[in-house]
């Protein structure tokens, strides 16, 4: 029973967290004619840890009171913002807006962080309630000033805290093969293949892991190497020359130089396009193709971390492939020929652009293609119209960027441009129709409201 002076105050109670945190903390009280954002976003009244709650949406959803009711209490509803994960009340799949009651369960996703809803009656203070709550705020502010003037153990030595959140969101990983390869850098010093592969190997990796940031999705990284050094093998093996006989001597792909003189910008296409690009294409692909042949053959969960089974698995296996592609290319073929000429120093000025530029070249090309693969095994009743388009399309893509090579600089940008956009359309559309989309670490990029 509550007297003249009591009131209720509403508030929200995070009662399903990833993190410890204390009771107060956990608390969030609802200020009257006010309503209450909750989310990723840091404009929101209640903002949540984007690292830790990947399900939730930037803005996810709002509390608001309703209107004053006899008592001169508020009421309030629950309202989803058009969230990603949905928003569930009391286990229920939240549609529009609701009307809150005591001890009702709010969750952000079907697994996400849950509030309980609750009240309080607070007692409105009398003078000699005030008096004594402003000597007992006085020293609760005095012994929060000496708490703030010390200085804990872990304080001073934060790396004994910071546990599994060093690596996880420190980026430690990156960091640690960062120093290892300018190590590896000093101690090339003076022999320039050597130093050449170590360069190169790491602005690939570096190149690599922006794209596998952007597709979110983890993917063990020995299947990934294994992707990047098969596509090595076929291209050191006498596959090779089966595809150059197909694709170069059988279909009209020539890409000699001595028989590209005086031919028009049109014929020089058409042999790019069967010569590099459905070659090409088709080579770097073929790894992406086994690991959906091998994921097929292995139990469950060892099958989706291996294999394709979405357009997100095909990107990754299919840039990691290109890196391979690249890396072999470049140092094995392209950088050699320019260094015995004109040295070693024009050589790495050759190494760099090529091996970083792959994001806009192969990789985009390998990439693109990679998402078709993974939209046919999602929707594998289209799975020949998918691929011939996919096919298709990435091979064009890489003949217009060899061919535009020819003429002049600023068309190759364009192409460059083209291609780059293509493959991070690819890596958008492939998050958004992911099975997995709610652990994906790369939708705080670009998370809808």
């Amino acid at each position: 029973m509550t007297g003249k002076n009591a009131r209720r105050n509403a508030f929200l109670r995070l009662v399903s967290s990833k993190v410890e945190v204390s009771e107060s903390a956990s608390r969030y009280s609802l200020l009257p004619g006010k309503e209450m954002v909750i989310g990723r976003d840091p404009s929101c009244q209640i903002v949540l840890d984007a690292m830790i709650y990947r399900m939730v949406s930037r803005r996810h959803a709002v509390v608001r009171p309703l209107s004053l009711s006899p008592d001169s209490s508020y009421s309030w509803v629950i309202c989803d913002l058009n969230s990603a994960n949905g928003t569930f009340l009391n286990g229920e799949h939240l549609q529009g807006c609701q009307e809150l009651h005591l001890g009702d369960r709010i969750s952000l996703g079907a697994d996400g962080p849950q509030f309980i809803f609750g009240y309080e009656v607070i007692a409105q203070p009398t003078m000699m309630n005030v008096n004594k709550a402003t000597v007992l705020s006085s020293v609760n502010n005095y012994q929060s000033s000496l708490k703030q003037d010390s200085v804990s153990f872990t304080q001073l030595f934060p790396i004994i805290s910071t546990g599994k959140d060093l690596t996880r969101k420190a980026y430690l990983i990156p960091g640690i093969l960062t120093v290892v390869f300018v190590v590896l850098m000093f101690a090339t010093v003076g022999h320039p293949q050597a130093n050449q592969v170590i360069v190169g190997s790491y602005i690939a990796f570096a190149a690599y892991y922006f794209v596998y940031q952007l597709c979110g999705k983890p993917k063990p990284w020995w299947v990934l190497l294994a992707a990047a050094l098969s596509t090595m093998l076929i291209l050191l093996s006498p596959l090779l020359d089966v595809f150059i006989t197909v694709f170069r001597d059988i279909l009209p792909g020539s890409l000699d130089s001595a028989s590209q003189d005086g031919i028009t910008f049109t014929e020089l296409l058409v042999r790019m396009f069967f010569g590099a690009g459905l070659m090409e294409e088709l080579l770097k692909i073929l790894p992406v193709l086994g690991a959906y042949l091998i994921g097929n053959s292995l139990p469950s969960p060892w099958r989706e971390r291996i294999g394709v089974w979405e357009p997100l698995d095909g990107i990754l296996l299919g840039t990691a492939s290109a890196v391979g592609f690249t890396l072999l290319e470049t140092l094995g073929q392209y950088v050699p020929l320019i260094s015995q000429d004109a040295g070693q120093l024009v050589g790495l000025q050759l190494l760099i652009p090529r091996i970083l530029g792959s994001v806009a070249g192969h990789m985009a090309y390998s990439g693109y293609l990679g998402y078709f693969i993974g939209l046919a095994v999602l929707k594998p009743t289209k799975g020949k119209q998918i691929l011939s388009v996919g096919y298709l399309s990435a091979s064009a893509l890489h003949a217009l960027w060899n061919a535009t090579g020819s003429i002049n600089a600023f068309l190759l940008v364009v192409v460059g441009v083209l291609s780059y956009a293509f493959l991070m359309a690819a890596i958008l559309k492939a998050r958004v129709l992911s099975p997995t989309r709610s652990q994906n670490f790369a939708t705080r990029f670009l998370e809808p409201k």
